[in-house]
């Protein structure tokens, strides 16, 4: 392990919600660097092997994003572990729901 920030990828359907949420809380922890994409196409940063590759740890909102994770980029996950947050599609950027939830997740950090 490297002595840098540990390196968080956050990955939902379309960027625009979850993942941008997690990827702000997150990078407010000292130590941690976090990044979010999306499985969509139309996804505002969409997921990518150079993503996949930089990332010590990938977490998903749904099951869904980790099969698709996992058809696309199988040889790159060898090394890899997936999380599922399971966090529905069904809040804002930000809501204080969602930040207590993905806080929740991450004890580690939050206590």
């Amino acid at each position: 392990m490297s002595n840098g920030p540990v390196k968080l990828l956050f990955v939902c359907s379309r960027n625009r919600l979850r993942s941008p949420t997690a990827e702000a809380v997150l990078n407010a922890v000292d130590g941690v660097s976090a990044i979010s994409a999306g499985t969509n196409h139309d996804a505002e940063t969409p997921i990518s092997g150079d993503l996949i590759e930089w990332a010590d740890r990938i977490y998903v909102m749904e099951n869904a994003h980790k099969k698709k994770i996992g058809r696309q980029y199988a040889a790159l996950l060898q090394d890899k572990t997936i999380r599922n947050l399971a966090i529905p599609d069904n809040y804002r950027f930000m809501d204080p729901n969602l930040v207590a939830r993905i806080k929740s997740g991450f004890p580690e950090y939050f206590t």
